[in-house]
């Protein structure tokens, strides 16, 4: 695989056992070095994705891009898929393009900005640029809150080469519960879209108790005021309860919202105004706060404690900006290797064929 805006690793980490990266590539120093820390290998190349040439890439049967999301998401300014950050996709398929042997699979991901910005026309463009490639595709949405105890919904745009066999149990022929619906709207009205469907997965078990640490110092117990009076009402509920929550400006006041659902709201990085999420701990009739770790971060992430991190804000932007591992992995196991299976042993017979003839 080719790992475009490869960050902190997830990806690759949640695809191990499927996909081997042979290249890989990122502009920031500091998520280069969890990179290195957690793979320890020389396929990484740091430098800003412009002075990129596709002609010097290795063969791939994958290449992945998580391009920035900053102009396409809510807590952004929604700049579009042209400004300076998000529009560095079009660098990405600049690159593809000048590859000699294209990847038969792309997989895209970002924000549901996505689709939903300018009433989709940023993805009708993307879409549109894919095809002229020689690209089929369509967009699924899945929320990371499936496998781990955090609301991190995110587009991936699965894409393959035009003409390549696809398993049949992998396409539907109408919307799923992969498809929220902008991306529903999306694929009725673009052509070639491909109606990516596959069995829901279980329910979730763990909850925010799981990932946090014992005996961390609650030193934020000043946030307590910010609380909003319809969730202190809750919290009066409970014996004992564990709550994640944001610090947001409603109706120019600032306030603590807190979320009941055993889940912890989507992560952010450091640069994202309020980003470090609040834990709010009710133990012996006493309500404490603090903030999250960059540990518990992490896990809120699926990353396994032995994944190796960096501490305090550089934990929280090597994660903030992430895709979830257990999202990637699921994205992986269910479409991407078996689309991969499916179109080598297409590969191989036609090279047979051509060989026979």
């Amino acid at each position: 695989m080719h790992e475009f805006f490869a960050g902190s690793g997830l990806v690759a980490y949640g695809l191990r056992g499927m996909f081997r990266p042979v290249w890989s590539n990122d502009i920031s120093e500091k998520k280069a070095a969890v990179y290195y820390a957690n793979f320890w290998n020389s396929h990484f190349e740091l430098n800003d994705i412009r002075c990129i040439s596709g002609c010097n890439l290795p063969c791939a049967h994958l290449s992945w891009a998580s391009f920035p999301c900053q102009d396409l998401s809510l807590a952004g300014s929604i700049n579009g898929i042209d400004a300076k950050r998000s529009g560095l996709v079009w660098e990405w398929l600049r690159i593809l393009n000048e590859m000699p042997r294209k990847p038969y699979i792309l997989c895209i991901e970002n924000v549901e900005g996505l689709l939903t910005a300018k009433k989709g026309e940023y993805f009708k463009r993307l879409h549109y640029e894919l095809l002229s490639c020689g690209y089929k595709s369509g967009a699924i949405v899945v929320d990371a809150i499936h496998f781990v105890p955090q609301s991190r919904p995110r587009v991936f745009t699965i894409a393959v080469k035009a003409g390549m066999e696809i398993p049949q149990d992998l396409v539907g022929n109408k919307p799923n519960w992969l498809h929220n619906k902008a991306a529903s709207d999306l694929g009725k009205a673009l052509p070639d879209w491909i109606w990516w469907k596959a069995d829901e997965p279980s329910p979730r078990e763990t909850t925010i108790k799981d990932v946090i640490d014992q005996g961390i110092p609650f030193d934020k117990d000043n946030a307590l005021r910010l609380i909003p009076r319809h969730h202190l009402k809750r919290l009066e509920e409970y014996d004992e309860f564990i709550a994640a929550g944001y610090r947001r400006t409603r109706q120019g006041k600032q306030c603590l919202e807190l979320r009941f659902d055993g889940a912890a709201g989507c992560l952010r990085t450091p640069e994202g105004g309020s980003s470090k999420q609040f834990l709010v701990v009710k133990q012996d009739g006493e309500l404490h706060a603090r903030t999250l770790t960059a540990r518990e971060a992490a896990r809120l992430m699926g990353a396994p404690d032995d994944y190796i991190l960096p501490e305090h804000n550089d934990g929280y932007r090597a994660m903030g900006d992430a895709v979830a591992l257990p999202v990637a992995k699921f994205i992986g196991k269910v479409f991407l290797v078996r689309l991969a299976a499916a179109i080598y042993g297409t590969d191989k017979r036609r090279s047979h064929e051509n060989i026979s003839s």
